[in-house]
């Protein structure tokens, strides 16, 4: 089968016969046929019934008719796309896929201010842990970010073995509950699991039958099944209800001067292991400099976000005093 073949068969069904098609590609009828034919012999159908009054596709011909147009739509994008690249650079790409990170945006951001390229094609995606690791195991995402607890290091240390992924390190930070700045926990200046009863629990939702060491949230043995949830699917509705609710979620507490929801705080968690937040990629990855100037950019949002997360638990603290 070849796009000849195939341009010659969507051809016949816009003319609606084989003479109109012939004319209009400059070709003989009896080329077109012959052509036509051997491709029916190929895939064991018959596209179309000849008449005098032209050709009608039959169910199999329509069917196939779908996926040639498609085809050729897609041959004619990449000439189109590879035939611009010879004349001019092709764009530089980075693309990086998140947990639902508020640093990670603003290390985004901060390199497309900084960015000096003419052309450049970068994307970020917002997602649960098990989709980053999926997008850069299939080459979809050039970097993902993610984090361990001793929680869940176990499970995920042996899935990022088995796809050949190596987790770097940027920072470990204590896990924290996040609530809106007037919630009644606030006036406390850490908080227990026994602190939390009663009050709504607020998450990411996941796939069914992904593992809850691929939660977002930072995992409690007591809220496994809490009496009153409330499930989310962005950043921006979690901290909406987090602002205009009782709710509240966990996680590593990191606040974004600029960026977090300033109706949002956080209050530290009593007696838990720390949350180890890091960056991943294949093992043996060469770094481009996009990566390398992303994963600079990110550990100065970390570390930035920590610096500010620590001012207002300080204040916090002062405003207790």
């Amino acid at each position: 089968m070849t796009f000849q073949q195939l341009t010659y068969v969507v051809e016949i069904s816009k003319c609606g016969s084989i003479n109109k098609a012939a004319h209009k590609l400059f070709l003989s009828q009896s080329g077109i046929s012959t052509a036509v034919r051997e491709l029916e012999e190929e895939l064991g159908i018959q596209f179309f019934v000849r008449s005098n009054r032209g050709v009608e596709f039959t169910p199999e011909g329509k069917e196939f008719l779908s996926y040639a147009v498609s085809l050729l739509e897609q041959k004619k994008r990449i000439e189109s796309l590879y035939g611009e690249a010879r004349n001019t650079s092709a764009p530089v790409r980075f693309s990086v896929s998140s947990q639902r990170y508020p640093f990670t945006e603003d290390a985004f951001l901060r390199m497309l201010q900084q960015s000096e390229d003419n052309r450049f094609c970068f994307s970020i995606k917002e997602t649960g842990m098990d989709a980053v690791i999926d997008d850069v195991y299939d080459h979809r995402a050039d970097l993902g970010v993610i984090f361990l607890t001793e929680m869940t290091e176990k499970l995920i240390r042996r899935l990022l073995d088995s796809r050949e992924l190596e987790f770097h390190e940027i920072a470990a930070v204590a896990p924290c509950i996040y609530v809106r700045k007037d919630h009644p926990l606030t006036n406390q200046t850490s908080v227990s699991e026994t602190d939390l009863a009663g009050y709504p629990y607020v998450s990411f939702e996941h796939d069914q039958g992904v593992a809850t060491d691929f939660s977002e949230e930072y995992q409690i043995v007591s809220l496994k099944k809490p009496a009153r949830t409330i499930s989310v699917n962005n950043r921006s509705t979690m901290m909406n209800v987090l602002a205009r609710t009782d709710a509240f979620t966990t996680g590593s507490g990191l606040l974004v001067e600029g960026i977090t929801n300033q109706s949002v705080m956080t209050v530290p968690l009593n007696g838990k292991t720390s949350v180890r937040i890091g960056w991943i990629v294949p093992k043996n990855a060469k770094a481009s400099p996009q990566m390398e100037h992303f994963v600079h950019l990110l550990e100065q949002s970390v570390a930035n976000s920590i610096q500010f997360t620590e001012s207002l638990h300080q204040s916090l603290t002062q405003a207790e005093e």
